[in-house]
C-alpha cells in the first residue's frame, strides 16, 4: 500500500524527470558547447592529420592515451564497487549503486573513444575487429589495441546490462505516473513489468549472476590496460607490478569520481535526505584505504627502480624526482596522499565537504599519475641522443576538457530521464525486507 513516506520518495526522486528547471538548460548548454568545441577540434585533427598534436618522436603517446587510461580507471567507480557492495549485502549502498553504475558506462564510452582517435585515420577503426578477409589477413593479435578492443567491449556490454536490469522496475513506476508520449516510451522501456513474484525472482537472480561475473571482468580490464605498457621494453614500464598497480589506481580514482558525482547530485537535485553523510563517510573510509594502497605501490615502484640503479630507468627516475617532471610528480603525491590522508583519516574532517575536497584533489592527482607514467618514460627512452620533449597543443587540451564536459552532459541527461537513485531498492531497504517483495500485497509489489 502507498504510504505518506513512499509518496514522498516518489515525488522527490521523480521530480527531475517531470520538471525541467533553468539549471538543467544552463548545464546542458554549457556542457554541450564544450563538447561541440571538442568535436570541432577532433574534426580539425582528422582534416589536417595527427600532426596537429604535440606528439613527435619519441613521444607518440601523450594526452590521448593519458585520457584513455584515466577514464577507463574512473569506470571502476561503478560496476566493480556496486557489485562488491551488492554481494556483501551492504544495506547503506542502496542510494549509491545507480550513481556508481552509470559512471562506469559513460566513462568506458569516453575512454574507449581515444584508441580510435589516436589512430589518426579513425575510419580504419574496423581493422581492430576480429574479422576474416578474403585474403586471409587477420588483425594482429599481439597488438595491445586488440586486447583493449576485447576487454573494453566485454566490460561495456556487461556494465550496460548491470545498469539496465535494476532500472526496469523504476521505468515501470515512471510509466504509471506519466501520460502522453512519455507513457508510451516508458511502457516500452519497462518491457511489461508488473512486479509479480516471478519477475522479481528473475531480476534478482540476473543481478546476482551479473554481480558475480562483472568483478573478474572489471579487474581484468585494467590489468589488460596495464599490459599495454608492461609488455613494452620501455624504462619503468616493463614491470610485473603494473597489473595490481593499475587496478588499485582505477578503484582509487573511481571512488573519488563517485563521491564528486554524488555531491553534485545531492546539491542540484536536492537529495539531502537520501545521499546522507553516512554514505560519504563510508566511501571516505574506502578512499582512505585505497590512498594508502596507492602510496604503497608508488613507493615500492620507486624503491625498486632506485635500488636496481639501471641507467635507462634512472634517467626517467631522476626526471620525475628532481628534473623537468618533478613539479608534476610532487603535485601528484600531494593530491593523492598528503591532502586526502588527514581529511579521510580524522573522523571530524571526514565530512561531506572533507570527502569532496579529498576526491577533487585525487581526480587531479590520478590524471597527473597517468600522464607521468607515459610521457617521461617515452621522452627519456634509453640513449640520450634519442630523447625528446613534449608540449600539448590546443587540440589535445580541447579534447581533454571536452571529455569532462561530455561526462557531465551524459550524467545530466541520464538524471533527466532515469531516477538517479533506485526507488524500489530504497523502499525495500525501508521495509527492512529482502529486495524481492513476494510476501507483499499485489499493489505494493508494483511499487507505486
Amino acid at each position: 500500500m502507498e504510504t505518506k513516506q513512499t509518496t514522498q520518495i516518489n515525488d522527490d526522486l521523480l521530480r527531475p524527470l517531470f520538471r525541467t528547471t533553468w539549471r538543467f538548460y544552463c548545464g546542458a548548454i554549457i556542457c554541450g558547447a564544450v563538447v561541440a568545441a571538442a568535436m570541432a577540434a577532433f574534426g580539425y585533427q582528422v582534416w589536417n592529420g595527427i600532426g596537429v598534436w604535440g606528439i613527435d618522436r619519441p613521444v607518440f603517446w601523450a594526452f590521448d592515451i593519458t585520457n584513455f587510461v584515466f577514464w577507463i580507471g574512473i569506470s571502476h567507480a561503478g560496476t566493480l564497487i556496486s557489485a562488491i557492495l551488492r554481494l556483501a549485502n551492504a544495506t547503506w549502498r542502496r542510494p549509491v549503486t545507480r550513481c556508481a553504475e552509470v559512471i562506469t558506462v559513460f566513462a568506458l564510452s569516453i575512454g574507449g573513444i581515444f584508441p580510435v582517435v589516436h589512430l589518426g585515420r579513425p575510419w580504419l577503426a574496423f581493422w581492430l575487429f576480429p574479422y576474416r578477409s578474403e585474403r586471409e589477413i587477420w588483425p594482429q593479435f599481439r597488438s595491445p589495441l586488440m586486447w583493449d578492443f576485447f576487454a573494453i567491449g566485454t566490460y561495456l556490454t556487461g556494465s550496460i546490462t548491470f545498469l539496465l536490469l535494476p532500472i526496469i522496475p523504476d521505468w515501470a513506476l515512471v510509466r504509471d505516473k506519466a501520460a502522453g508520449w512519455r507513457k508510451g516510451i516508458y511502457s516500452m522501456l519497462a518491457m511489461g513489468w508488473r512486479g509479480t513474484p516471478r519477475q522479481w525472482h528473475r531480476i534478482e537472480s540476473a543481478m546476482h549472476i551479473m554481480a558475480v561475473a562483472i568483478i573478474p571482468v572489471a579487474v581484468s580490464v585494467h590489468t589488460i590496460v596495464s599490459w599495454d605498457f608492461a609488455m613494452a621494453p620501455v624504462p619503468m614500464w616493463h614491470s610485473t607490478i603494473f597489473g595490481p598497480y593499475f587496478v588499485a589506481g582505477a578503484i582509487f580514482s573511481g571512488i573519488a569520481g563517485l563521491i564528486l558525482a554524488m555531491a553534485i547530485l545531492r546539491t542540484l537535485l536536492h537529495l539531502e535526505e537520501y545521499l546522507l553523510p553516512v554514505h560519504f563517510d563510508n566511501l571516505g573510509k574506502l578512499l582512505l584505504m585505497m590512498s594508502l594502497l596507492w602510496f604503497y605501490f608508488v613507493f615500492a615502484e620507486r624503491l625498486t627502480t632506485w635500488y636496481g640503479n639501471e641507467s635507462s630507468e634512472m634517467a626517467v627516475f631522476w626526471q620525475t624526482q628532481r628534473g623537468s617532471f618533478a613539479p608534476l610528480f610532487w603535485a601528484m603525491v600531494v593530491c593523492n596522499s598528503v591532502i586526502p590522508f588527514p581529511l579521510l583519516a580524522i573522523k571530524k574532517l571526514r565530512t561531506i565537504s572533507g570527502t569532496v575536497i579529498a576526491s577533487a584533489t585525487i581526480v587531479v592527482g590520478m590524471w597527473l599519475e597517468r600522464f607521468l607514467i607515459i610521457v617521461p618514460s617515452l621522452s627519456h627512452k634509453y640513449l640520450p641522443y634519442a630523447w625528446g620533449t613534449y608540449r600539448p597543443t590546443w587540440v589535445e587540451i580541447t579534447l581533454t576538457i571536452g571529455t569532462f564536459a561530455a561526462m557531465a552532459l551524459f550524467y545530466l541527461l541520464f538524471a533527466k530521464f532515469v531516477p538517479i537513485i533506485s526507488i524500489w531498492e530504497l523502499k525495500a531497504g525501508m521495509r527492512g525486507a529482502p529486495a524481492v517483495p513476494s510476501a507483499l500485497p499485489a499493489r505494493a509489489r508494483s511499487l507505486p
